[in-house]
């Protein structure tokens, strides 16, 4: 197999489905790793060079646009051409929407729908003269179905997965794609900080009829890899027919909502 060439570029891929996301591309793209934890990135880093894969790490800040144009342009100097984004990073803060904090709102949707905006745009505008390029936005499935104490989440998630259907509206001419992959509930730092206890898997597979939450069917947690498969597909010449689409992978948790 020879060496990959193209360049992939993701965020939040210090941890969790970011880090996913990376390995499953490593093998076929160059990675730019984005994050805000630097540790973390030169971890995930270290281990594609161990294996033989090609990868750096760009400590950058997602919602701050001096910071995002500065790290693409980076990256296509340093790396090349960037052919794949994949937008995963995002945080949560959960809480009653009653009480809830100016500043928590402010900072999710900094992260959540400020950064998809501000990296897409970055890399997007480099991909239009090349006519070529992927996109993909990984949002939740919390974009489609209201959550109690999940309000600023679930709607950054719903504005970021609709800019990316309408970026991929006015890139189409450009030859270039623009999907979004909805994970349910996945085993990431993110998901376990919600259980209370060990028991915390099996309640959100049974569901929580007192918060109107349907249990999940397939009767299991999505792993990291299951959600980066999908990205890898949506980003893939298998999927060349393919954009503005959103893929739910919930195991059927939104009852496809």
């Amino acid at each position: 197999m020879g060496r990959p060439t193209r360049v992939a570029l993701v965020t939040g891929a210090a941890q969790g489905i970011g880090a996913a996301v990376a390995r499953a591309l490593a093998d076929e793209a160059v990675i730019a790793a984005v994050d805000t934890n630097a540790e973390g990135l030169s971890s995930l880093v270290t281990e594609l060079h161990a294996k033989g894969l090609q990868a750096a790490a760009f400590p950058a800040n997602v919602s701050d646009v001096t910071t995002v144009e500065a790290t693409v342009e980076r990256i296509e100097q340093e790396l090349g051409p960037i052919e794949v984004l994949t937008n995963v990073a995002g945080v949560l803060r959960p809480g009653p929407i009653l009480s809830y904090s100016d500043e928590d709102w402010a900072f999710t949707f900094s992260v959540n729908t400020l950064g998809v905006f501000q990296v897409s745009r970055a890399v997007a505008r480099r991909m239009v003269p090349r006519r070529r390029g992927a996109i993909v936005t990984v949002g939740s499935n919390a974009a489609a179905v209201p959550r109690m104490q999940m309000a600023a989440y679930a709607a950054s998630k719903a504005a970021s997965s609709m800019f990316t259907k309408c970026l991929g509206l006015e890139l189409a001419p450009h030859g270039i794609r623009c999907n979004v992959v909805s994970p349910g509930s996945t085993d990431t730092a993110m998901q376990r900080a919600l259980w209370p206890d060990e028991h915390g898997a099996q309640a959100v597979i049974a569901g929580s009829p007192e918060a109107y939450r349907l249990g999940i069917p397939l009767q299991r947690i999505a792993s990291p890899e299951d959600i980066a498969s999908a990205v890898r597909f949506l980003v893939s010449d298998a999927a060349r027919h393919i954009t503005l689409h959103d893929l739910r992978v919930d195991g059927g948790a939104t009852l496809d909502a």
